[in-house]
Formats: C-alpha cells, structure tokens, sequence
C-alpha cells in the first residue's frame, strides 16, 4: 500500500511525495507555505487521483513523457517524475489511482 510521506524543503517550505507499496516515489507536490496547506494538497491528491481527466499527460522538452494531476479547478497539485516511454507514463498513473485513495500518512517535517 502507498503512503504520503510529508517533509520540510531547506527553505521551509512543507511538500509531499506519494510513495508506491515499493518505496518509489510516484508523485511530488508543490512547495506549500504551511503544514495545513501540504495536508489540503494530500486530501485533494486522494479526492482527485481516481479521474482520469485529472491526469495531464505531457512531454517534456528533452522528449521524456511525465504527468501532472490537477485539482477541480485546474491547480496542479502533484507531478510525477520523467518517464523513458509513454507506456511507462501510464504505468505511473495507474499507481497513482490505486494508491492514493487509501493511502496513509507519514509526517516527517
């Protein structure tokens, strides 16, 4: 099962990833001012994560396919990290539907 696991940037600013079953990190967020809005960020991902019309599929510059979930009113509010296939892309949201519903936690800013 996945988990969010909240931290503190150097600059003091609180972000999440969320964490597959495996320990990798399947989507990052922001940088959020307060420890409140990075927990607002983390109920959306899970309120949002199970549409796919949520899901931005892109491709960067350099070629490499990624993706952004965004909120209701169109805030990105996680991306994930660069993809060598679009396959792969997918893979990604996939593990991002099935995780972020349920998934716990883990506060360690």
């Amino acid at each position: 099962m996945g988990k969010f696991v909240i931290t503190k940037r150097t600059n003091g600013d609180f972000q999440f990833n969320l964490k597959a079953g495996n320990g990798q990190v399947i989507l990052t967020s922001q940088g959020y001012s307060t420890k409140a809005s990075c927990e607002n960020g983390v109920e959306s991902v899970k309120k949002n994560a199970p549409d796919d019309a949520r899901y931005e599929r892109k491709t960067s510059s350099n070629g490499k396919d990624y993706f952004n979930l965004t909120a209701s009113n169109g805030q990105i509010i996680g991306s994930s990290e660069m993809y060598e296939s679009t396959a792969a892309r997918e893979n990604g949201i996939e593990s991002v539907k099935k995780n972020a519903p349920e998934a716990d936690v883990e506060d360690l800013s």
